[in-house]
């Protein structure tokens, strides 16, 4: 199933709009682009570096002056607080009337309030503390009848509490940092679609209406970094158990007409531990990283036997991924292998069906990102995920053996970089035919702590169990956001 006839007018206004724009205005300079430069860049932009910086400013990046050297200065305070105060609703525009029994999802479908405070505490000059939480409220339920929606999604939609980011980081020795507590680690080279990044669960309620960047739900690991010379190697163990916060049932992206079965969790403690472990090398235009993970599936599988109930397989997965920058020209590859991988148990008529063994895939990705227009960015990604014992049962599941995923992400700075406009599609399958979303965001500053931010996300129903009930979803959102 391809774009709708919309969207592909939509597609290829913003495709001339961005070259045009881009030929008529000076080129920027071709020098190249060094990507561990650019990963320690967009690190020193993180609020949490306010009182004197990371001593990793990010998996992949190794900083340039040895942590013991890092020194805070008199004007350093000992302790910040900041955070922001954000307003935000959706309005549905192509929802249908629901059958009797059903939520009325037309109109408007949110109207969230969120306050955000962070504290950022330095203990020492080589110790440091961060904490972290946010509560929201979405005052749509009551405004529309709480009667209208099912408990799940009144319990788990209208009101929320969160610890997100805790955690302590400091030196054990000169070239030896250790991070301890709810984090978030990021692997791989992607900006759109996840191979190798695979530490972190994803906020996944309202699949679309953010970037890949901004899903990601903190876990409690401890995190050692070692550094000699252009190398780093990182060890991991991952304490939590968190999963994908997935839709529930009754709410519009819940793709099942009746609720899921019970989920077990697998219980904490030395045995259920979570390790991964990290090799990234930056060198002169460009950079490597591989990677193993010992970690639980994000996404559970159903288990029909003794009783119905959900479960998380332990997989295993190596990989690798590289950054090659070559003038404005930005080439990403990922590769990774999975082993462990469990698929759910299934009904065929009044026949179960046993999955009781384990799959492997194999993972590949590949991109390129352009920056040679004037304030414009552009990147194309594609990775294919291939099941190396493909058989029958996959095939009832709805697997595929080969499942293609594509991206393609277009933004443009305006008025002295305070205004940004992005197009991105995301698509399953090589003509959309598993499921598509396509989405245009603007976000102005219109003051240094205000920001506005508004867009609008077209869904196509497609093969994937997640996009097979969500072409009705369309909608436009807009949030307010003040940070302090």
């Amino acid at each position: 199933m391809m774009m709708k006839a919309g969207w592909k007018g939509l597609f290829l206004v913003s495709v001339v709009f961005t070259v045009f724009g881009g030929v008529i205005c000076q080129p920027c300079l071709a020098a190249g682009k060094d990507p561990g430069a650019e990963q320690q860049t967009e690190a020193s932009d993180n609020p949490e570096d306010d009182l004197g910086g990371d001593f990793q400013n990010s998996p992949e990046s190794i900083p340039v002056l040895p942590p013991a050297e890092t020194s805070y200065g008199k004007k350093n305070p000992v302790y910040k607080i900041g955070g922001h105060l954000k307003i935000g609703s959706g309005y549905n525009y192509a929802q249908d009337a629901p059958t009797p029994g059903q939520t009325d999802w037309r109109g408007f479908s949110s109207l969230k309030s969120e306050v955000m405070l962070e504290l950022d505490l330095k203990l020492s000059d080589s110790w440091k503390a961060f904490v972290s939480g946010s509560d929201s409220h979405d005052f749509i339920y009551r405004i529309h009848g709480r009667d209208h929606y099912t408990p799940e999604v009144l319990d788990d939609y209208e009101s929320e509490v969160d610890l997100r980011k805790a955690y302590l980081r400091g030196n054990i020795l000169k070239n030896l940092d250790i991070k301890a507590g709810r984090q978030i680690v990021v692997w791989g080279k992607s900006d759109n679609i996840r191979v190798t990044d695979v530490l972190n669960p994803l906020e996944m309620r309202e699949p679309g209406l953010t970037d890949l960047e901004d899903i990601r739900l903190p876990v409690a690991m401890t995190k050692l970094d070692f550094y000699y010379g252009k190398w780093g190697v990182s060890g991991i163990a991952v304490h939590e158990h968190r999963y994908n916060n997935n839709p529930v049932f009754g709410s519009d992206f819940y793709p099942y007409p009746t609720p899921p079965a019970d989920e077990e969790k697998p219980s904490a403690g030395l045995d259920n531990t979570e390790y991964a472990l990290a090799v990234n090398g930056i060198f002169s235009g460009w950079d490597i990283s591989i990677y193993y993970a010992d970690i639980y599936d994000d996404e559970a599988h159903l288990e029909l036997l003794p009783n119905p109930a959900l479960h998380h397989a332990r997989v295993y997965m190596l990989g690798s991924a590289v950054n090659i920058a070559r003038g404005n020209w930005l080439y990403k590859m990922e590769g990774a292998y999975f082993d462990g991988i469990r698929i759910s148990d299934m009904l065929i008529g009044m026949m179960p069906v046993f999955n009781t063994r384990e799959y492997s895939r194999i993972d590949f990705l590949a991109g390129v990102e352009y920056s040679g227009f004037t304030d414009t960015t552009v990147s194309v990604e594609a990775a294919n995920r291939y099941f190396t014992d493909f058989d029958r049962n996959l095939e009832l599941s709805g697997e595929e053996e080969n499942r293609f995923q594509g991206a393609v992400r277009i933004s443009r700075d305006f008025l002295n970089e305070t205004l940004n406009l992005t197009f991105l599609a995301l698509w399953y399958g090589l003509d959309g035919d598993d499921g598509a979303l396509f989405r245009v965001t603007g976000e102005y500053d219109l003051t240094d702590d205000i920001e506005m931010i508004c867009g609008i996300v077209d869904y196509n129903t497609g093969d994937l169990l997640a996009f097979s009930r969500i072409g009705n979803n369309d909608r436009i959102y807009a949030n307010v956001k003040y940070s302090f």
